[in-house]
């Protein structure tokens, strides 16, 4: 798709609109890593979810995963509990092939430019008691807050997501 940045925030939040998805939308500087996330967070009020796009070692499964930020990223743990052979990350190549986002941009959002719909999403549970999710527009200069009711609800099934709830 190759959208500028501009462009890619339009479609996000034209897609959101036009899908009666309620959201607040945050532009700042950009954020590339979790740990500059902390410091629009207050801006925001809500936490940002860290988003991984991960694949198994044959390249037939591939995963967005959200968790918490504070939380380490364990590979063999996570691989299990997706029931899947060792995962690895999704190179900047592959991850703009699929959704159109380079890294430190991926979000819940990303999953609207997965074309081939190759990628599962799986969600930290405690992930669930944010009343919202934050998720990057595609690029890391704007930040969404959605009603975490609203992804379950509408934006999931509208994205034709089913979500794979893990414990990490």
């Amino acid at each position: 798709m190759n959208m500028t940045n501009h462009e890619k925030i339009n479609f996000i939040c034209k897609f959101l609109d036009d899908n009666g998805i309620d959201y607040s939308k945050f532009e700042h500087n950009a954020v590339s890593s979790i740990e500059e996330c902390r410091m629009i967070e207050n801006d925001i009020g809500s936490e940002i979810c860290k988003n991984l796009l991960l694949r198994n070692t044959p390249g037939t499964a591939y995963y967005l995963l959200s968790m918490k930020g504070d939380k380490p990223f364990v590979t063999k743990e996570v691989s299990k509990k997706l029931g899947s052979s060792r995962l690895s990350f999704v190179s900047a190549e592959e991850m703009l092939e699929m959704t159109d986002t380079t890294p430190g941009s991926l979000g819940i959002m990303s999953l609207l430019f997965d074309k081939e719909k190759k990628i599962s999403f799986a969600l930290d549970k405690d992930l669930l008691d944010n009343p919202f999710f934050c998720y990057h527009a595609g690029i890391n200069v704007c930040t969404l807050k959605i009603k975490t009711a609203d992804v379950f609800e509408k934006l999931l099934p509208l994205l034709g997501v089913e979500v794979n709830i893990i414990e990490i």
